[in-house]
């Protein structure tokens, strides 16, 4: 008969430590990612129902109607002049609440997670999701983690779903607008989806075009306490100002006329777009907001937007009318008339 092991004083050996890469145990519900949370998200977006540690926020909430949305952001490259996967999917999800009337409160987020993603890399989106969770004035209260074989995710993705309170006696919705009212945008097209672009290296020369990425919440509430009269709020993002006025002539049944002279394009994304053969006005967007509401009240909405940061830009740029039913018109510079259609395919993919 074999003698008895000996096993006094054995230990188990100390698990090698993975400071530098995401590997798949950071998703396995263990000690790897317990770890990561406590090292990585917990002290960037800290706050008491975070903190707590269960499956699900405890959280104040005023009184009033909630507003709930959920996005999902799978950006290449995950930086790019003007921003990063984190803050557009921090902003991106604050401004879909906020365009609602809503003042956003928490988000909640979700990271996919590549085998082999680079520690300081997560860092720094994780740090820019804090910085644009600061300027909104938002908690991220609740989150979850899974990690991916390498080559699965192309480095991260996010999903994010944001919560807000709407004051009552507050609505606003595509279905608001109606003949008569004018359409307002806060500042030029095309900046985010051209500095993507070019952050792939896919223009072929270099340029300074940054995105424009930001939180809107503190502009959106700016304009609504100056003027209550919006009817229509909406953040112009894939699809751009055209397929963004579309839907909204659709859900209103109405019509809406641009005017060409009047569109705020930058010129170095004209000239990006000129030589790719891309209209600006279908080119996304990530911190500009429209604004539809009754003619008499614009000025007056023009005045709130310029004294805003992300506003000093805005301009009017069309009005709407009963007819044609949900389409939207361009009166062009030549003095003709085309039609502007919705976006047909993908023009630029994997932008937000």
């Amino acid at each position: 008969m074999p003698e008895p092991l000996d096993i006094t004083g054995a230990v188990c050996p100390v698990p090698l430590p993975h400071n530098e890469r995401i590997v798949l145990g950071h998703g396995s519900g263990g000690k790897m990612a317990a770890d990561l949370i406590a090292k990585t998200f917990l002290p960037a977006f800290d706050n008491p129902a975070l903190r707590a540690g269960d499956d699900g926020a405890v959280v104040e909430f005023p009184v009033g109607k909630l507003v709930v949305s959920t996005d999902s952001h799978v950006v290449a490259p995950l930086f790019f002049p003007g921003g990063d996967i984190g803050h557009l999917a921090v902003c991106g999800t604050v401004n879909d609440v906020a365009v609602m009337g809503a003042t956003p409160l928490y988000l909640t987020v979700g990271f996919i997670l590549e085998e082999g993603l680079p520690l300081d890399t997560l860092h720094r989106i994780v740090d820019s999701m804090r910085q644009a969770a600061r300027e909104a004035g938002v908690q991220i209260v609740s989150g979850d983690t899974k990690v991916v074989q390498r080559g699965k995710a192309d480095g991260v993705y996010i999903s994010t779903t944001g919560v807000g309170v709407l004051p009552p006696g507050r609505m606003l919705g595509g279905a608001q607008a109606r003949p008569g009212d004018v359409v307002l945008l806060s500042g030029p097209m095309g900046d985010h989806g051209i500095a993507v672009l070019a952050a792939r290296g896919e223009l072929g020369f270099e340029t300074d075009i940054q995105s424009d990425c930001a939180p809107l919440n503190g502009l959106i509430a700016d304009l609504l306490t100056a003027c209550p009269a919006v009817h229509v709020l909406r953040d112009p993002t894939r699809g751009g100002v055209a397929t963004t006025l579309n839907e909204i002539a659709r859900q209103s049944g109405v019509g809406i006329t641009l005017f060409e002279k009047s569109l705020p394009v930058r010129p170095a994304v004209a000239a990006v777009c000129e030589m790719l053969g891309f209209d600006p006005l279908y080119v996304a967007n990530e911190g500009k907001i429209l604004v539809i509401l009754p003619r008499e009240h614009a000025e007056q909405a023009l005045a709130a937007m310029h004294n805003s940061r992300y506003g000093k830009e805005a301009v009017l740029i069309g009005e709407v009318t009963e007819a044609p039913a949900g389409r939207v018109l361009m009166k062009t510079a030549l003095g003709s008339t085309r039609v502007v259609d919705m976006l047909a395919g993908e023009m630029l993919p994997r932008i937000c």
